[in-house]
């Protein structure tokens, strides 16, 4: 064999041999990546954002440096989504809901009572289902890298435990913005008023709303016990954290940094999900310290709840999509098989 075709076979063995996590490779450009949350640093989420920073760091020699940028600084979940697809955001993290008006078939995930436990929502978010629905990000200009966890939503409220569906009656409960929340707890007897984030603490001290929804986390952040009374786990709607990149912004990164971003959004992912099982225990700990009434709702309950909102599953299986819910429904029915 010539020289010359023996060194260039060499340089191809060798090439392929160098695992990239060996050291950054020359598809690996020095790139500052923001990453936007409307959450705390010191959540979950915050502390996961920086797992995934120092994994890229490490994994690209230092040329990826991921930056979280906390507290809704850049926006609200819709305003990061919109510089995300207009390609001026990095990244960014959000639940599902707050995507919906732009892909109506993630709706799916603020129906009720879809899942028994926590294990089994991770289980279909790492599931066939959950590819399902991160290819459907790409058409809407975005890239999901991986699920997080936010945990399962819990009501709280000034006047009364609720430990049937009788206790909801009356209630000004606040809700997000979101067509399924406002008719699920309107149809429970509750009185929903749609109403941004920002402005529901001094709602609550003023008397203006009587309660809100929320999982245990935000709630505790959120220091809610200073107004408000009683906690009720009723684990209405789980909600899960999408880490998304902006598509026309990943298009433009090589083949090897993507690997990287990609591989990090997913070590990070244990990262955040064991520090919210930790961190909720704690939470459920602070609050009750700090005067709030917590109680466990009844299961017979819960089933009547779950009964009466039923029909809403086929109310919004036209904009949502049957076979999502059917896909969705048939992972969670091989789930409980196991």
């Amino acid at each position: 064999m010539p020289k010359k075709n023996m060194f260039a076979l060499l340089a191809g063995v060798l090439a392929v041999a160098i695992p990239l996590g060996g050291g950054a490779s020359a598809e690996v450009q020095d790139r500052s990546i923001r990453v936007g949350s409307t959450l705390s640093p010191e959540h979950p989420n915050g502390i996961a954002i920086k797992a995934m920073a120092a994994c890229a760091a490490k994994q690209s020699d230092g040329k990826i440096k991921i930056q979280g940028i906390y507290n809704a600084a850049l926006g609200g979940d819709q305003e990061m989504s919109q510089a995300a697809r207009a390609g001026t955001l990095d990244m960014f993290t959000t639940t599902t809901s707050p995507l919906v008006g732009l892909e109506p078939k993630l709706g799916v995930f603020d129906l009720p009572f879809l899942f028994n436990n926590r294990d089994e929502a991770l289980a279909v978010l790492d599931g066939p289902f959950g590819k399902t629905v991160s290819d459907l990000m790409p058409a809407r200009g975005l890239i999901n890298l991986s699920f997080w966890d936010y945990g399962f939503r819990q009501i709280t409220n000034s006047k009364r435990p609720i430990k049937s569906v009788d206790d909801l009656r009356g209630i000004r409960l606040r809700v997000i913005q979101n067509n399924i929340f406002i008719d699920a707890f309107s149809t429970l007897g509750a009185n929903p008023i749609p109403m941004s984030w920002g402005e529901v603490f001094p709602a609550l001290e003023t008397g203006a709303i009587d309660g809100q929804e929320n999982p245990v986390l935000t709630i505790s952040d959120a220091q809610l016990s200073d107004v408000q009374k009683y906690l009720s786990r009723t684990n209405h709607v789980y909600s899960a954290l999408m880490v998304i990149y902006s598509k026309s912004l990943w298009d433009k990164l090589s083949a090897d940094e993507q690997k990287i971003i990609q591989a990090c959004a997913n070590e990070a992912k244990a990262v955040q999900r064991e520090e919210m099982g930790k961190r909720a225990d704690q939470a459920y700990a602070k609050l009750q310290k700090d005067g709030m009434a917590i109680n466990d709702v009844d299961p017979a309950a819960l089933e009547d709840m779950r009964k009466r909102l039923a029909p809403l599953y086929e109310k919004y299986a036209a904009s949502i999509g049957k076979d999502m819910i059917d896909a969705l429904n048939a992972q969670v029915a091989e789930i409980r098989k196991k």
